[in-house]
């Protein structure tokens, strides 16, 4: 007898293990996009899956403590990336938080992408891609890369020496290449903060 596409896509899902962010798209060869959305629908009220966002799909990861644990909203801003075939980095207040400089989480999460512009609601959350060029998401190091998109947010003159300190402090985890290549990326004003970096790096 013939599985059940709600079967055949469990199946899928679960030998995939728990925490993988699935689209609903990812199933068009089991059914019709319809046939595929009313197999997910079943999955999320019978609690084998969680509905993360629109279109896409977990079966969650379980802690002791915490229990049910949610997907962060970067792993799902870098699953559409992948998707798309398209370059991420975050910025705003949200690259401030990802380095720890802010424990503020915007509402309106951006990230500029070379892939579509398109919006994603999470909740009470809404991640943003904004077109951008190709030229500002060449950065390589993931931590010069919010270094630099944090301080382009706080702006030349109203960073402070505190930040820059702990920015540089941060920086000084970052792959030595890495930061060679960003430095080369960074606007003037910015490169001046993160040179004293790589010069103790490459003296050490």
């Amino acid at each position: 007898m013939t599985e059940s596409i709600e079967i055949q896509i469990f199946k899928r899902i679960k030998k995939a293990g728990r925490g993988l962010l699935f689209f609903a798209e990812d199933f068009a060869k089991k059914g019709s996009p319809k046939a595929v959305s009313k197999a997910l629908e079943r999955l999320v009220a019978k609690g084998e899956l969680v509905r993360a966002a629109r279109g896409i799909y977990v079966r969650p990861k379980f802690d002791n403590v915490i229990g049910q644990l949610t997907p962060r909203i970067e792993d799902i801003a870098k699953a559409i990336a992948r998707r798309d075939k398209a370059r991420i980095v975050p910025t705003g207040i949200y690259a401030l938080n990802r380095l720890g400089l802010s424990t503020q989480v915007p509402l309106n999460i951006i990230y500029l992408t070379d892939g579509a512009a398109r919006k994603v609601k999470l909740g009470n959350y809404v991640i943003t891609f904004k077109k951008t060029a190709p030229k500002n998401l060449t950065a390589v190091g993931e931590i010069s890369e919010l270094a630099i998109q944090a301080l382009r947010t706080i702006g030349k003159e109203s960073v402070t020496e505190d930040e820059i300190k702990k920015i540089q402090a941060l920086l000084m985890k970052e792959k030595m290449t890495r930061l060679e290549h960003d430095i080369r990326l960074a606007p003037a004003w910015i490169r001046e903060i993160m040179k004293p970096v790589l010069k103790k790096m490459q003296h050490d």
